[in-house]
């Protein structure tokens, strides 16, 4: 008999809301391996493989096989002389690209399957394969420019994902979520001159890259179609959440994408060793149920997932079950709790801010409640505080 004192468990959500979900895995990412000692690690994937055996888990997901990425699909994004020098570091000594990031022999096979494999798994959520899906890849991709490394990143997955949904799949407008600890300057920069990618990044502000300010907005036809919300150290599920509830949400439902494609990083956890936020995997499955709500109401649930930063081990698998639950179906998040404990002076500051640079573009961020002069001026002495302390 349950105890009196014991909390009465959630019942699971019913059949019917069940989904299948594809996960993109394959032991040859492991072939990616900068040194000893590096964060980016094949660890990481590793500790997310067991997931999938699960019983709760094991019948909810079909496992995708990645493709090697065409060259034509790379050069949608990247420069050829960009391309040929990757090329070249196949099957060679290690290599740095740049401080942060290292080739292994096997560096440039891998990231072809990380890039194929998103375009699989977007193929796959098109033609109702699966339901949802969520590329368990390396190298991650967000950092990669169109000529450049950065940040442990070889391709832009995510970038190329969106151009293969464009031009193969036919997809019109795409709306790209990214939620990692760093800005996603590779991302945006890709596609701020192009009004039919939609970029909303949440990031920690004055860190690596050192991009991704309010004013970053887009370029020409593709002004108003970046919209960056970085936030100082220390923000949790209820500020993440709010951002998602009170700018994400308004502007994607009045952009009305086709496809849904999210850069998925978990070091914004609590634990994680180079983040400095505190989301936990309950703030992670809640951000999962807003997307997957925002892809129900505009794009029949089409949602895909690409896995980016997330350093500690253990929250990285923690927090990545629980977003799996809540794409499967096996939990449905009520996100009210997490919302009331936002900090609402930190929440009002941001929204304001973002919807005084993209008023003129979204009018359903008009009406954000204005900050008082005291809070503005708080606000930007903690930012400055922020900068020079970075």
């Amino acid at each position: 008999m349950r105890p009196k004192d014991s909390p009465r468990p959630k019942p699971a959500p019913p059949a019917s809301l069940r989904r299948r979900t594809g996960i993109v895995k394959d032991p040859r990412y492991a072939e990616h391996c900068m040194g000893p000692g590096e964060p980016e690690c094949p660890e990481r994937l590793d500790v997310l493989y067991p997931l999938l055996d699960e019983p709760e888990l094991a019948d909810a997901v079909t496992i995708i096989t990645p493709r090697p990425a065409k060259n034509a699909e790379l050069e949608t994004v990247h420069a050829a002389r960009y391309i040929r020098r990757l090329e070249a570091t196949a099957g060679g000594t290690p290599t740095y690209l740049d401080e942060d990031t290292r080739t292994a022999p096997g560096s440039h096979d891998a990231a072809l399957l990380a890039a194929g494999g998103l375009c699989r798994a977007i193929k796959a959520v098109h033609t109702g394969q699966v339901d949802n899906a969520f590329a368990w890849v390396r190298p991650p991709g967000h950092h990669a420019e169109r000529a450049a490394s950065g940040g442990f990143c070889l391709y832009n997955n995510i970038a190329i994902g969106t151009r293969f949904a464009q031009n193969r799949l036919k997809l019109a407008r795409i709306l790209v979520v990214d939620f990692d600890l760093h800005h996603g300057n590779g991302t945006q920069h890709c596609f701020e001159d192009d009004p039919s990618v939609l970029f909303f990044s949440t990031h920690r502000a004055f860190t690596y890259p050192h991009t991704g300010r309010v004013k970053e907005i887009g370029k020409g036809p593709g002004r108003g179609f970046t919209i960056n919300t970085p936030l100082l150290s220390g923000a949790g599920d209820g500020d993440f959440l709010a951002l998602f509830e009170r700018l994400l949400r308004p502007v994607a439902m009045a952009f009305k994408p086709d496809l849904v494609l999210v850069s998925a990083g978990f070091d914004i956890h609590t634990q994680d060793p180079l983040g400095g936020m505190r989301v936990t995997p309950d703030g992670f499955a809640a951000m999962t149920r807003i997307l997957m709500e925002v892809a129900d109401a505009c794009c029949q649930g089409r949602l895909v997932l690409a896995l980016e930063g997330g350093y500690d081990l253990d929250a990285l698998r923690a927090s990545v079950r629980e977003v799996l639950r809540e794409m499967t179906g096996r939990r449905r998040t009520d996100i009210r709790p997490m919302l009331a404990a936002a900090d609402q002076k930190r929440v009002d500051y941001i929204c304001w801010r973002v919807s005084e640079a993209h008023r003129k573009y979204w009018p359903c961020l008009n009406g954000q409640p204005v900050p008082t002069v005291r809070a503005r001026l708080k606000g930007m002495l903690a930012r400055w505080a922020a900068y020079f302390k970075s």
